[in-house]
């Protein structure tokens, strides 16, 4: 039998949150490998958004530098590595303070983290499936592209453009599990909270503004789900008595 966790001294301490570590750089390079080695189906992904863009040779996106597609797959297995890799790091990190905490915080936290990763999944569907074809045909349209004007797509600026916009759409999403925890811990106060919306939701439409592409059909997008979110945490906290306030106060 092991040490309890209270039990263990601050070296082993150190030494658990070493190997861990390692664990999960381990987990990053095995997973970026593999996906360096189903480059094309990932890359797939990333360039199936800009379909409809040829141009009369059919051809969508152009390189400018002969290094340009080696740097792409390297850093796109990579980044792709992490978020595969993620599960093992959450595992990681929560087989480190779970053993600390009571089993409130440990229940408040696991449906945090359900939450979240409901929350992810549906900030990439949403952002892979709706914003970002809307974003597309929005700033390739004629309102902005005259006739006879052909476009030259960056191979490297344009996939980023779609793996940047997804990630941000994953973490936006997160704000409101961020927010429903701060109200359990009462660290935000429900009823200065509700009426302090107002300027929470001009907050929202600039932070959508700061994170989006330059067009406004995209951060309106964005920041309608994310209002709709605002209001949906607080009612959760209503109903289930977190924060100190509630709307029969407000």
């Amino acid at each position: 039998m092991g040490k309890k966790h209270d039990q263990m001294s601050l070296l082993e301490h150190i030494g658990e949150l070493r190997t861990k570590l390692i664990v999960s750089v381990i987990a990053v390079i095995a997973a970026s490998v593999v996906c360096f080695m189903f480059y094309d189906r990932l890359y797939q992904i990333f360039f199936r958004p800009f379909e409809g863009l040829e141009n009369e040779n059919g051809q969508k996106l152009f390189i400018n530098y002969i290094y340009e597609g080696f740097m792409l797959k390297f850093k796109l297995s990579i980044i792709a590595g992490i978020v595969l890799s993620f599960p093992i790091h959450m595992y990681n990190i929560l087989s480190f303070i779970f053993p600390g905490l009571t089993k409130k915080e440990s229940r408040i936290i696991a449906i945090c983290l359900i939450a979240a990763l409901a929350l992810a999944v549906l900030g990439f569907y949403y952002g892979y499936f709706y914003i970002v074809p809307i974003s597309i045909r929005f700033l390739s349209g004629s309102g902005f592209i005259p006739e006879g004007v052909g476009m030259l797509l960056n191979f490297d600026r344009n996939i980023f453009y779609i793996l940047q916009f997804m990630l941000v759409s994953v973490l936006v999403f997160q704000l409101p599990v961020i927010l429903e925890v701060l109200l359990i811990l009462n660290i935000i106060d429900r009823k200065a909270l509700l009426k302090a919306s107002r300027y929470i939701i001009v907050g929202i439409f600039i932070l959508s503004a700061l994170f989006t592409p330059p067009d406004f059909i995209s951060q309106i997008a964005v920041a309608v789900p994310l209002i709709a979110l605002f209001f949906i945490t607080i009612l959760i906290a209503y109903i289930f008595r977190f924060g100190n306030g509630g709307f029969e106060d407000a």
